[in-house]
């Protein structure tokens, strides 16, 4: 038969680096380094970059209404020596930061509490880890074990908290108890689960290949308990950081807590907002390291089919 001659329409091929490629210079799927896949790539950030300023635009929106109307609600109903405005708070902020606290400087504040929340984070997410993974893997342990853990984890912490201030003082010593009791069973529960979800065909087959049981424990199931453990210390340290304010609000001589009670015992609501918004910030800001360390620590794993929804 005769050749159709081409038209305009007709793709002209040509040969480049030795695969066919459109003389317009795109690439077919698959042929990296193209036009097409250039442009894609280039459509797909767009597109991100799109829906992260349409989220952010929302956030801030809805951040804006939640105050403006707080603020509006608070001027003409509801009374404000209650349940304060964002007015008051804002410069209740701006004092403490400018001219200090009736404790003292709000930098001392916040050190000495983020001080016992990171020391109770660190002792309590370690010891957590490891008698979780050691338990995990041991179902003797466990067995004899269980109900001792069960009975102190369901003793409310005000009270350990309370014991504590008799125990250690009102030092900071108390407070870090405090704080490695509620980040401790956190992480372990977590810990415990993910070392008994390894799969014991993979166990099985290192053993038959000669892995000891230090090697198992470390190679196979300390990486799949990973998962497990960074998803506790996201809300672990936010544990720790309830555990130092109550035992601050317990009795302490300096800290956030302490002065969120001082503001209650003179029933300053904007003092105890005020309070609030610092150690939400600081939660915001440990949560945001822990990612990045998730990230880091989690880089050889595929990313799961639901990566995209976060919390």
């Amino acid at each position: 038969m005769p050749r159709e001659p081409e038209t305009a329409q007709t793709a002209q091929l040509t040969e480049a680096d030795g695969a066919a490629v459109p003389a317009d210079g795109t690439a077919p799927a698959g042929v990296p380094g193209g036009r097409g896949e250039t442009a894609a790539i280039a459509r797909m950030r767009s597109a991100g970059l799109r829906r992260r300023l349409g989220v952010n635009g929302v956030r801030v929106l809805l951040v804006a209404a939640w105050l403006g109307s707080w603020e509006l609600t608070a001027r003409t109903w509801i009374d404000p020596f209650y349940y304060s405005m964002p007015s008051k708070i804002w410069d209740r902020l701006v004092g403490w930061f400018t001219d200090g606290t009736s404790q003292g400087s709000i930098w001392e504040q916040i050190s000495y509490t983020l001080q016992e929340a990171v020391a109770g984070f660190v002792l309590g997410a370690a010891g957590g880890v490891v008698l979780g993974i050691v338990l995990g893997r041991s179902r003797y342990l466990s067995d004899v074990c269980a109900p001792f853990i069960k009975a102190v984890n369901a003793i409310p912490r005000i009270i350990l908290a309370s014991l504590f201030i008799i125990w250690f003082g009102l030092g900071m010593e108390s407070k870090i108890a405090t704080a490695f009791v509620l980040v401790f069973f956190a992480v372990f529960f977590n810990a415990f689960q993910g070392a008994r979800e390894v799969d014991r065909n993979l166990v099985n087959n290192a053993r038959i290949l000669g892995a000891g049981r230090l090697q198992v424990l470390w190679t196979i199931v300390v990486p799949s308990a990973t998962s497990w453990i960074l998803a506790s210390l996201h809300s672990a340290f936010g544990f720790a950081i309830i555990g130092a304010i109550v035992g601050e609000y317990t009795g302490a001589d300096k800290g956030l807590g302490l002065l969120i009670n001082h503001s209650q015992g003179v029933f300053d609501s904007a003092g105890i907002y005020a309070g609030m918004i610092i150690i939400t910030v600081l939660a915001l800001l440990a949560e945001w390291l822990l990612t990045i360390l998730e990230g880091r620590l989690l880089r050889w794993r595929p990313p799961a089919a639901g990566a995209d929804a976060q919390i």
